[in-house]
């Protein structure tokens, strides 16, 4: 039988596997990381899991990191489980269409420096050409769906 250490290693969430995901959406797309205005973040209010998830969007982003605008709508709504990614992408597309960004809630203290801008408290009105909606599960399910901007 597994230990609680070992169950735990394996359900934890990996940055090498969130960068690869995103990554990947972009490539099929043919889309570079600075055409990108808008994140949709798993972000789970998990220390470790938003750490992480942070460290690989900077990866992608690189020094376009000053590009997009990142929130996180599970703030609002809560950990939906299997029905989480759907709301997400539908949270991406309205993003896309109305030009309008959810706020993270309760976020008053970002633990990590960062480039990117953060949406604490208040949603923003930015033109989005493309959103990247990111759904990062248990041992290493990650997805990230990019939508673009219609018409």
């Amino acid at each position: 039988m597994a230990s609680p250490e070992m169950l735990t290693s394996a359900l934890a969430p990996d940055a090498s596997g969130s960068y690869r995901a995103m990554r990947e959406a972009l490539r099929q797309a043919q889309v570079f990381p600075e055409c990108v205005d808008y994140v949709n973040a798993h972000g789970t209010s998990t220390p470790l899991g938003d750490s992480l998830e942070l460290q690989a969007v900077h990866r992608l982003f690189g020094t376009a990191s000053k590009t997009p605008s990142m929130s996180s709508s599970k703030s609002s709504l809560g950990h939906l489980l299997g029905a989480a990614g759907g709301v997400e992408a539908i949270i991406s597309i309205l993003a896309t269409q109305e030009g309008i960004l959810p706020p993270t809630l309760n976020l008053e203290n970002c633990s990590e420096s960062t480039d990117i801008h953060l949406l604490p408290f208040k949603a923003k009105e930015k033109r989005v050409r493309y959103a990247l909606s990111n759904s990062f599960g248990f041992g290493g399910t990650n997805t990230s769906l990019l939508f673009k901007a219609f018409g």
